[in-house]
């Protein structure tokens, strides 16, 4: 009798078949790590954002404007009213841009904010008025 060397085509299915379960198990646990990734960087993005507006009302008395919007963090506004006390090098460097490569929205007054302003991004699928809205009215969860 010969010895058979190698594996059989049944042993190399079973191996297939295990590997492709481990990465299906591992690529569900690493997306969903991403996402999460994504939305706990919108929140601290938005909190960020909200500290430098609280720095912009302290300075100025106010917040700016939907119009002026976020870019008078980054820029003087040149349009009413005008800040008085503006920081010479703005608040903040540059406004970031959501995970999702979206602006953050900036509305003044808010609707969930009425006597502040909203600000948030429009989350994963990028539509506004969604449950995946990440908002400065919202808790952490």
């Amino acid at each position: 009798m010969k010895k058979q060397k190698g594996f059989t085509l049944l042993e190399i299915m079973v191996v297939v078949v295990i590997m492709g379960m481990l990465s299906a198990i591992v690529a569900t646990n690493v997306m969903g790590s991403k996402e999460e990734a994504s939305i706990q960087k919108a929140q601290m993005d938005i909190k960020s954002l909200d500290n430098a507006l609280d720095m912009y009302k302290l300075d100025n008395n106010k917040y700016p404007t939907t119009e002026q919007g976020l870019d008078a963090l980054v820029n003087k506004p040149t349009s009413s009213p005008e800040p008085k006390n503006y920081r010479k090098d703005g608040y903040i460097k540059e406004l970031p841009q959501d995970p999702w490569g979206n602006d953050y929205v900036y509305v003044k007054p808010g609707v969930h904010n009425s006597s502040r302003y909203d600000l948030y991004s429009y989350g994963p699928d990028g539509e506004d008025g969604t449950d995946d809205d990440i908002g400065n009215w919202k808790k952490n969860d």
